[in-house]
C-alpha cells in the first residue's frame, strides 16, 4: 500500500507532515509513504528516515486563501496536484491532505476523478459519541447544496465505510433534521426522507442535532451547509467547555486541587472530543481514496490520517462503495 501526503498542506507543514508520516512509517511495515512537496524543503527534515519512506517532487503549493478551481488548474505542480494524479495514475494507493479544504475537493472532482454513480462526493468526518463508537457525518462542507439524491449517496457510502472500515452490522443511518417526525424538515429533508426510507439500508428516521453526541445513529445524512454549521457549533461549544473548566479550576487553591485529582479524567474527555484522534474525513465518492486533514493537524494527527486510510485500503472501501452504488442504481 502506497499512501501519498501533500508535505506542504497545513498550517504546519511541512514539519509536522514530515514528522507523522516518519511515525506512521515507523510503526506500519507494510505500507510506503510518499511525501510530496518541495524536495529540497523535504530532504533536509529527513535524517536517518526509514526505508518505506520516499520524497515525490513537487514545486509549487496551494495556500490556505487561494481560489480552490483557479489554484488546482494554474498551478499544475502544486504538491496537492501532484498527489492526486499518483493517486490516478495507480502510483498511489490514497492521499493525504491538511491543506485548502476547497483545493481538495476540486482536485478530487478534475484530477482523481468521481466514481461512477456519484454525483458530489461527500465530506465524511467522524464525531465522537458518548458511547464512543461515534457517529460518520456526512456531508460536512464539501457541498453547500444538495439535492434529494445526493442525500440518498451519502446514506449509502457512509453505512459502507461504517461496514468495511469499522466492521459494523446494521448501521444506523439517520437523517440530520429539526424534529424527528417524518414530515418535519425543510423542501430537502421531506423529499429524502421517503429516498432513504427505500435503501437496503437500516434508515432510523430523522435525528435531532442535540441527539447527534448522544449516539443516536451510526451515520448521519446532511447537506453541506447544514452539516458544517453543526460541526463548526460542535467545536465552538467544546472550546469554550473547556476554557470555562480551566478558569474555574484555577480560581482558588481549592479548586487547583480538585483539578489536580480530576486531571486524568478530563484529559481523557478532552482526547475523546479532539478531532486529532480521528486523523481525518475522507472524500467519499471519489475513484481513490482521499483523507481531508484537518488545517490545524500536528504529527499525531498526521499519523492517525495513516492508520485511517491504512484501514480503508486493507478494507477495499472503494470497490466496495463502488460495487455497492452500481449495484443499487441510487440515482434512479
Amino acid at each position: 500500500m502506497r499512501i501519498a501526503i501533500d508535505a506542504m498542506g497545513g498550517d504546519f507543514a511541512p514539519g509536522c507532515n514530515v514528522e507523522g508520516a516518519i511515525a506512521a512509517a515507523r510503526q506500519w511495515s507494510d505500507i510506503e509513504i510518499v511525501l510530496v512537496g518541495d524536495s529540497s524543503v523535504l530532504k533536509p527534515l529527513l535524517a536517518n528516515k526509514p526505508s518505506n519512506l520516499s520524497v515525490h517532487h513537487a514545486g509549487e503549493v496551494i495556500g490556505a486563501e487561494e481560489e480552490p478551481v483557479k489554484a488546482v488548474r494554474r498551478k499544475k505542480d502544486a504538491s496537492m496536484v501532484v498527489a492526486g494524479r499518483l493517486v490516478r495514475s495507480g502510483e498511489a494507493d490514497a492521499m493525504i491532505s491538511a491543506g485548502n479544504t476547497g483545493a481538495l475537493m476540486t482536485t478530487g472532482l478534475l484530477v482523481v476523478g468521481r466514481m461512477e454513480g456519484i454525483e458530489r462526493p461527500g465530506l465524511a468526518p467522524m464525531l465522537p459519541t458518548m458511547d464512543d463508537r461515534g457517529v460518520l457525518a456526512l456531508d460536512l462542507g464539501a457541498n453547500m447544496d444538495a439535492k434529494p439524491e445526493h442525500l440518498v449517496q451519502y446514506a449509502l457510502m457512509g453505512s459502507v465505510y461504517r461496514e468495511k472500515v469499522h466492521g459494523m452490522e446494521r448501521t444506523r443511518v439517520g437523517l440530520l433534521n429539526v424534529g424527528t417526525e417524518a414530515l418535519k424538515g425543510n423542501e430537502l429533508t421531506k423529499a429524502a426522507y421517503p429516498l432513504l426510507k427505500k435503501l437496503p439500508i437500516n434508515f432510523i428516521g430523522n435525528v435531532e442535532s442535540r441527539d447527534v453526541l448522544s449516539g443516536a445513529c451510526d451515520v448521519l445524512v446532511c447537506d453541506g451547509f447544514a452539516g458544517n454549521i453543526m460541526l463548526k457549533a460542535l467545536e465552538g461549544t467544546a472550546g469554550a467547555l473547556f476554557s470555562i473548566l480551566k478558569k474555574e479550576f484555577t480560581k482558588s487553591l481549592k479548586t487547583k486541587l480538585a483539578a489536580a485529582v480530576l486531571m486524568p479524567e478530563l484529559r481523557g474527555l478532552k482526547s475523546k472530543m479532539d478531532y486529532k484522534e480521528h486523523g481525518g474525513a475522507p472524500l467519499l465518492g471519489l475513484n481513490g481514496l482521499v483523507i481531508k486533514g484537518h488545517g490545524s493537524s500536528d504529527a499525531g494527527a498526521i499519523k492517525n490520517a495513516v492508520r485511517q486510510a491504512r484501514a480503508a485500503l486493507q478494507s477495499q472501501l472503494i470497490q466496495s462503495i463502488t460495487k455497492e452504488i452500481t449495484g443499487k442504481r441510487v440515482t434512479d
